[in-house]
């Protein structure tokens, strides 16, 4: 890795460097949607009006604006032109509920809205339904005339002029907000600063996955996650790249149709995805041949990627699938394998410019080839939980940041995913991790996706579970299955008993929720009746 990086100077606005960076750039395409096509000279244009535009509704430095947006060529106009105002975009799932909005309203206190026309009835539900105001709503691509308080988008930009400088913001100021998704409890605004995405870009999206000015990027992941805000906005801009765009939902089928031209006349050659997603795509009867793409890196994140399911990737279409691991506190990837260098089954090496440890419940290193909880330190981690101190001083410790991840190094260097620290299973005194019964299951032709969880019994020992989802027409029995997984591996981490579904719940990235099935199965099988 010999690219070398540089901290940013103390006064810096993160948009602001994006578009400097590129200011050589002028009719090449930034961003290409479904509808529209905006260029480069475009979107630095755009993104000063939108900054004005805040301005002249009073939206003062540090004010938060929130940002439901479908991803489109409007959504990093506003974000970028709320970051260059001083102001800080809130980026928000958009598959959640009105109450869920109306709770992120209210603790964000957002002075102004970015909406979709699509999501502007959720949004009135969630204004209609808390205390909250709002200044405005910005409405991108109304669906319906719009109402009192609420304007179009592009006659915001229109009636806007263009802000001649950036705010003067310290590379140290709050720049943006993420809510984290808790399986428990309200999410938590994670809040990071204009330093944190110029780190990730510099460490990894130039150090590790080395993106090129001539790639068009194409996210699964949609860009009010982490990942995908990396993967789709911050790294291609960062290098002059081209971005896809897709409001949609990444069904095989949609994805398809972007790897392959089908939208702007641009095949991607970068492409961000998911485990789950790779697996939906290789099992689907419209797998499109090596020939009809032009990919050249696939990236990989939000849950451990089964050695398997990599291997089958690179057998079809010639290019490895590079996995690693971010979250929402560190911004983007801190652990991962590197273009060239892929070790299946791992999930790589420590990013250059971060450190981890694995500890043991002792808070003590754990020596190589024992679980640990893993532990990270870089430049990029989030300043806090927004009116959260419990929760942030649970999580960033010091100059370290407690990923609730378990992992075992390997001899090699590399660390291999053991699980949730909350789920891993203690079966007759050993660990077992659900990941990796998991990884077991799915390597079984018959099966398609797999999940794990451990339930006790009428003594109070926990025994493992696994919900199994077959491939169309497959067939397979319990007893198979368990056969299968016990000539693989130890004999004790065979699941106890198999329930076959048609399908697992998951978050919107596409990571399984075990914790779903546990209740489910509290519910189904109470242990001591009331």
């Amino acid at each position: 890795m010999a690219h070398s990086v540089q901290a940013p100077p103390e006064r810096f606005n993160f948009a602001h460097h994006l578009l400097a960076a590129t200011s050589g750039i002028s009719d090449k395409p930034a961003f290409i949607d479904d509808h529209a096509t905006l260029s480069y000279v475009e979107l630095r244009a755009r993104v000063r009006r939108f900054a004005s535009g805040l301005r002249e509704l009073e939206v003062r430095r540090e004010e938060r604006v929130l940002l439901l947006m479908q991803d489109s060529v409007d959504w990093p106009v506003a974000f970028l032109g709320a970051m260059y105002a001083g102001a800080v975009p809130v980026a928000v799932n958009t598959l959640l509920t009105a109450g869920d909005y109306a709770y992120m309203l209210a603790n964000s206190r957002a002075q102004a809205v970015v909406v979709s026309g699509a999501l502007l009835p959720v949004l009135n539900s969630a204004l209609a339904g808390g205390p909250h105001e709002v200044k405005r709503v910005i409405v991108a691509r109304p669906e319906a005339p719009l109402m009192p308080g609420e304007v179009d988008l592009q006659s915001f930009l229109r009636e806007s002029a263009a802000m001649d400088a950036p705010a003067d913001t310290s590379a140290d100021d709050p720049a943006f907000w993420l809510y984290s998704s808790g399986s428990t409890g309200r999410p938590k605004g994670t809040v990071h600063s204009h330093a944190n995405p110029y780190w990730t870009c510099e460490l990894y999206g130039k150090g590790v996955l080395a993106l090129r000015s001539d790639d068009v990027c194409f996210s699964a992941a949609k860009l009010f996650f982490a990942y995908g805000l990396g993967n789709a906005l911050t790294f291609p801009l960062s290098v002059g790249a081209t971005t896809i765009l897709m409001a949609e939902r990444p069904t095989p089928e949609a994805t398809f149709r972007r790897l392959t031209g089908g939208v702007g006349a641009q095949k991607p050659t970068v492409f961000y995805g998911a485990p789950t997603g790779f697996a939906g795509m290789l099992a689907s009867p419209q797998l499109p041949a090596r020939s009809q793409v032009g990919l050249r890196l696939v990236s990989s994140a939000g849950e451990a990627l089964p050695a398997e399911l990599g291997e089958r990737f690179n057998a079809h279409f010639g290019v490895d699938i590079v996995d690693g691991i971010g979250s929402t506190e560190m911004l983007h990837i801190y652990l991962s394998n590197r273009p060239g260098e892929v070790r299946y089954g791992t999930t790589g090496w420590p990013v250059p410019g971060y450190e981890i440890e694995l500890r043991g419940e002792d808070g003590k290193p754990v020596p190589d080839g024992e679980p640990g909880d893993l532990y990270i330190q870089g430049p990029s981690a989030a300043m806090m939980y927004w009116g959260n101190r419990q929760k942030t001083r649970e999580t960033f410790q010091g100059t370290w940041t407690k990923s609730g991840d378990k992992y075992i190094r390997n001899a090699d260097g590399t660390c291999t995913y053991a699980g949730r620290s909350d789920d891993m299973l203690k079966v007759s005194g050993i660990y077992v991790s659900p990941f990796e019964v998991e990884a077991t299951l799915v390597q079984h032709p018959a099966v398609l996706e797999a999940a794990v969880i451990g339930m006790e019994d009428a003594e109070g020992l926990t025994k493992t579970k696994a919900f199994v989802v077959l491939k169309q027409d497959a067939q397979v029995s319990e007893q198979d299955l368990k056969a299968f997984v016990k000539s693989r591996l130890a004999p004790y981490k065979y699941p106890r008993s198999i329930e076959f579904v048609a399908d697992l719940p998951k978050t919107a990235t596409g990571k399984i929720q075990r914790f779903r099935l546990r209740e489910r199965e509290r519910a189904a099988n109470p242990l001591h009746p009331a």
